[in-house]
């Protein structure tokens, strides 16, 4: 069993998934987790404390089951690949992680607090496929006679995230299925590339 602060981020990354923030209330986070409004003020002290903290369990979460791609291969590329398409995986945590960031990034524009941990979540993200993404370029430049198309990776990395979170929007209201959201990322990291 999670400890209480856990168990706790876990049930208000569900609501926000199901319900969104706006409406967000502690004593529905109490709730969902089983636990007393008062140990929710303890340990996040208010309700944006708890959104900040959510912000990052979820952003921690979606670390644990991408960097699966790190160990799968030693080829950036392929890394780069499936680091991707497990961000777009029909599994309980993955939809739930993809809908309460769609959420959280929705409210964001409405609170500058959230906004500014939201862009450094996204700014992170980046920075790791950026880096990436420039390995596989060297990496093609030194396996290939001819040099490899030179692209900034940071803003590689930049236009493919935002790709995800569309396709991620996109497959979650059911408007495109897994399969076809695959392949359209599959088609835009060769095209980066």
């Amino acid at each position: 069993m999670p400890d209480r602060p856990t168990q706790i981020l876990e049930a208000a990354a569900r609501l926000i998934a199901r319900r969104g923030v706006r409406g967000l209330r502690v004593e529905e986070v109490s709730a969902e987790a089983g636990v007393s409004t008062a140990l929710i003020y303890y340990h996040f002290k208010d309700r944006a404390g708890l959104l900040r903290r959510t912000l990052e369990f979820i952003s921690r979460r979606a670390v644990r089951y991408t960097d699966a791609a790190l160990e799968a291969s030693d080829d950036p590329r392929t890394q780069l690949t499936e680091m991707l398409l497990l961000e777009l995986q029909d599994t309980p945590q993955v939809r739930e992680n993809s809908a309460a960031w769609g959420e959280l990034r929705a409210t964001a524009v409405f609170d500058p607090d959230l906004r500014e941990l939201l862009a450094a979540a996204t700014r992170e993200w980046i920075d790791d496929l950026a880096h990436l993404i420039r390995q596989a370029q060297a990496q093609a430049v030194d396996t290939v006679d001819r040099p490899g198309r030179e692209t900034d990776a940071y803003d590689a990395a930049e236009r493919l995230t935002a790709l995800v979170e569309g396709l991620s929007e996109r497959w979650l209201s059911g408007t495109t299925s897994l399969q076809r959201a695959h392949e359209l990322l599959r088609g835009a990291i060769e095209a980066e590339l």
